[in-house]
């Protein structure tokens, strides 16, 4: 018995060394990767002009270098789900996940493999901080930075319960916490940054926060993460091994509650901020009041916010958008840190794809809505910028933009593709399939700002299914979702009880002319349908 355990243990050794070898034994000519996840993203970035007042100068910075999708969509607008099919590469109607069910415990993902896991595979250093998935399982990363589950903190505690601060009137503070909440730093007044104390506490865990002034504070969870990137940077750099590397930072902001040092808020004062376009009756010829509840999360939030101001829209949505400008500012200082700490060391930089792009959008008012998980462009709508590594071959890809409409789900097989990944996406025959197609066309293609080139395998459009809150408990049929499809011109709606919404995005960019009954329409909302249905493919258990 003695020898038959001193031999297993001599095997499993044995293992551990190969597989360590195999780790070493890395291409060292292979891309870097830094994917850069930000939270509750939408267009508003000066490149993607999405708001004329907003200022993201590292962003703006990192596209000039790099490709832009201006027709890039989430396949669900809302996190968890969102983020379990972009790291595992399976559409939300291939795995059923329409709810918010952990990628650990869905009963499909569970047995599909993380891009993670196959970088390690592939002999790869894995290192992640922040927000990329919910309740980062941190096995998958060799090695791991600032707190396990993501923090939205501060928050403020009052003693008893986490709350929003004072400046936020009622009934919209009533929303909580999180979502509830808004506002500068300094109106959450000073906090010593004991335990038990009144003031700042770090979210969930209420951990003490510590706040004086701007200049004599505890970093805030973004400004951590990026630190961190910036000293990983340098180990990586100083590192004698040529072994690839795979890094994964997550950002929160603009996340609720939207807070902010006080200086991004002075970058947009509140009388002269400009409000996004919006129609009064613009919601009258939608369907989505018919499938998803009136209290739903969105619906409600605008009804308070512009309740809380006596019924003052433009002022309600003025506050609320002043802050989250002021977010995705702050947001940008943090990104600028990150790539201005890889682009310090150009035996790095010089080898590294940059992905910077967000889990959804969010609807800034639009159809009385203020939140994620719409149907809708503001919502489903998402920046994507890809800087591949220059080489003698593909030169000519910086400061481009592609017009044809892709999704999160084609970022998995682009990482793939590019890093030259072997070995099957899943753990075994239980996962479920790898959708998507390679970008790599698209980012080479000459052409890349016109039609995709014929070398593009994917789909006319991008598929984005609006599961929580409608059809995400005991109703998970595949054809009983809500499927927003947006190609290059056109974006349509179908709910779950057969209503229909189209959109000339030619003549009507914010989707304001719901024209799917429309006699001269007709053609076009077949040949959408069918689009739609050949995405689903096998997983349509009735014709839609």
């Amino acid at each position: 018995m003695k020898n038959l355990v001193l031999g297993a243990l001599t095997l499993a050794l044995f293992i551990t060394n190969a597989q360590a070898e195999k780790m070493h034994q890395a291409d060292s000519t292979a891309p870097n990767i830094l994917l850069i996840m930000v939270d509750d993203l939408n267009d508003y970035q000066g490149v993607f002009g999405g708001h004329p007042q907003v200022k993201t100068p590292n962003i703006d910075k990192l596209a000039a270098s790099a490709v832009r999708f201006t027709n890039m969509q989430t396949n669900t607008p809302v996190c968890q789900p969102s983020r379990n099919s972009l790291f595992t590469g399976v559409y939300p109607h291939d795995s059923g996940d329409f709810g918010w069910t952990a990628k650990y415990k869905h009963p499909v993902l569970k047995h599909n493999k993380t891009i993670m896991e196959l970088f390690n595979e592939n002999g790869y250093f894995t290192l992640g901080t922040g927000k990329l998935m919910h309740g980062n399982k941190t096995p998958e990363w060799q090695e791991w930075g600032n707190e396990v589950k993501h923090n939205y903190g501060p928050t403020i505690f009052d003693g008893k319960n986490l709350t929003a601060t004072k400046n936020v009137p009622a009934p919209f503070r009533n929303i909580g916490a999180i979502d509830g909440s808004f506002g500068r730093l300094s109106e959450g007044g000073v906090s010593l940054g004991k335990k038990g104390e009144a003031g700042w506490v770090m979210g969930w865990t209420k951990a003490p926060f510590r706040y004086l002034s701007e200049n004599d504070r505890d970093l805030l969870p973004d400004e951590a993460h990026a630190k961190w990137a910036e000293e990983k940077f340098t180990e990586l750099a100083n590192k004698t091994s040529k072994q690839p590397f795979f890094m994964g930072v997550g950002f929160v902001r603009p996340h609720t509650p939207l807070y902010a040092p006080d200086r991004f808020f002075d970058m947009y004062p509140l009388e002269s901020i400009t409000l996004t376009p919006w129609m009064k009756n613009d919601v009258d010829d939608t369907h989505f009041k018919e499938n998803f509840p009136e209290n739903g999360k969105g619906l409600k939030y605008y009804r308070e916010l512009v309740a809380s101001y006596d019924g003052d829209r433009e002022k309600a949505m003025k506050v609320f958008l002043q802050a989250y400008l002021a977010c995705i500012t702050f947001m940008d200082e943090q990104v600028g840190k990150v790539i201005d700490a890889l682009e310090s060391h150009p035996s790095l930089n010089k080898n590294t794809i940059i992905v910077f792009t967000s889990d959804h959008g969010w609807q800034m008012g639009e159809k009385n809505y203020l939140f994620k998980n719409s149907p809708w462009e503001e919502s489903a709508h998402i920046p994507l910028i890809i800087r591949p590594v220059i080489s003698a071959t593909n030169n000519k890809v910086s400061n481009t933009s592609v017009e044809h409409p892709v999704s999160l789900i084609d970022i998995f097989p682009t990482l793939v593709d590019y890093a030259n990944l072997k070995g099957d996406h899943r753990n075994n025959d239980k996962g479920g399939r790898l959708g998507g197609f390679s970008l790599r066309p698209l980012l080479e293609s000459k052409n890349s700002g016109e039609s995709a080139p014929q070398s593009w395998q994917g789909p006319n459009g991008a598929l984005t299914v609006v599961g929580n809150y409608a059809n995400s408990g005991k109703e998970k049929s595949v054809a009983k979702q809500n499927y927003s499809y947006r190609t290059k011109d056109f974006r349509y709606i179908r709910y779950s009880d057969g209503q229909e919404e189209l959109y000339n995005h030619k003549k009507d960019p914010y989707e304001w002319k719901n024209i799917a009954k429309q006699k001269e329409y007709q053609t076009i909302v077949k040949q959408l349908k069918r689009e739609v249905t050949a995405i689903l493919g096998a997983c349509i258990d009735s014709a839609l």
